[in-house]
């Protein structure tokens, strides 16, 4: 008789019905992917290579960028490779990695955005004291902090989902996520469920404070601010605000997924609501964050670029 709770692989069933146009989809999360990549590496390359955009919000968007890259690739070669290959299983080893991933670039993303909104305020209420509030040195300690705990934090998480023995095998999705691995344990996830609210509340909560207060505290100041000072402010703001309101729909989505049945969503609904989060996000920060002055290096760039070979020819 066999041993249900000793599942050594999982099988994704939400890949089936893409069988039909599978060179299709392949094609669109291919370009998608490559866009992806191409946008983040530029504007990655772009802030390394202008010194006069190692300023702390520039130095934040690129770890955005670099953290888009991070969870791109958590996500696009897996869907790609079960696609082409038509083996729609997983090991438990590959799932648990992939789950790492896709929850630390989740993590790490809202810290980088409440880090954010955090240098926003300090930039527009209290722009004397700037340079005092986001020194090199606490630019980095801020840095650490957003990839280092999300990373512990989550590993030491991730550890009582690994010691589970598994019943059942089917994941309703296209790619392996904690909670619906937990779904298929033998054993009661009570405790793991608790913590993993516990962890939820201190990844989440603290974020939006920082990033509501930081909002609340412009707005009083652009009240009573000149013309000018209000238009500046937007510009700086309204980039940040589309990539937090973005980051949210997509965790809105992901958790309505989460508590309804798979059967109550339509397939094509509940493939794009599942990798909402990891696939508009990284592909419009770097064009939501791609102000005036990035277009103006982004422009300078590709020009001297095309320029350079005729300069050496001229030569």
């Amino acid at each position: 008789m066999e041993n249900k709770s000793s599942f050594t692989s999982f099988i994704f069933i939400n890949y089936e019905p893409m069988d039909e146009h599978k060179y299709l989809y392949f094609t669109i999360f291919l370009l998608t992917y490559i866009v992806t990549i191409l946008l983040n590496t530029c504007l990655l390359t772009i802030v390394y290579k202008k010194r006069t955009l190692h300023e702390p919000m520039y130095i934040f968007i690129s770890n955005l960028a670099f953290n888009a890259i991070y969870g791109s690739t958590s996500l696009w070669p897996h869907i790609m490779t079960k696609l082409s290959t038509q083996s729609y299983t997983i090991s438990l080893v590959n799932c648990f990695i992939q789950i790492f991933c896709i929850h630390t670039y989740v993590i790490v993303e809202l810290m980088i955005l409440a880090i954010m909104g955090y240098d926003r305020y300090a930039a527009i209420c209290t722009p004397l004291h700037y340079h005092t509030k986001m020194s090199p040195r606490k630019v980095k300690i801020l840095i650490a902090v957003a990839w280092l705990f999300p990373f512990c934090s989550f590993a030491m998480y991730l550890s009582l989902t690994i010691r589970q023995t598994f019943c059942d095998n089917v994941i309703h999705k296209t790619h392996c996520l904690n909670y619906d691995v937990l779904k298929l344990s033998c054993h009661d996830t009570s405790v793991q469920n608790i913590i993993g609210l516990f962890l939820a509340v201190v990844y989440v909560a603290p974020q939006f404070c920082v990033i509501f207060f930081s909002y609340v505290q412009i707005l009083r100041i652009c009240l009573h601010a000149s013309k000018e000072c209000q238009n500046k402010a937007l510009q700086t703001c309204i980039p940040h605000l589309l990539t937090f309101i973005n980051y949210v729909v997509g965790v809105i989505f992901e958790l309505t997924q989460m508590r309804m049945k798979a059967t109550q969503i339509p397939y094509g609904m509940s493939v794009f609501m599942s990798i909402f989060c990891l696939v508009l996000s990284p592909l419009l920060n770097p064009v939501i964050y791609g102000s005036t002055a990035l277009k103006v290096y982004i422009h300078q760039f590709l020009q001297r670029r095309k320029l350079s070979p005729f300069i050496e020819l001229s030569f």
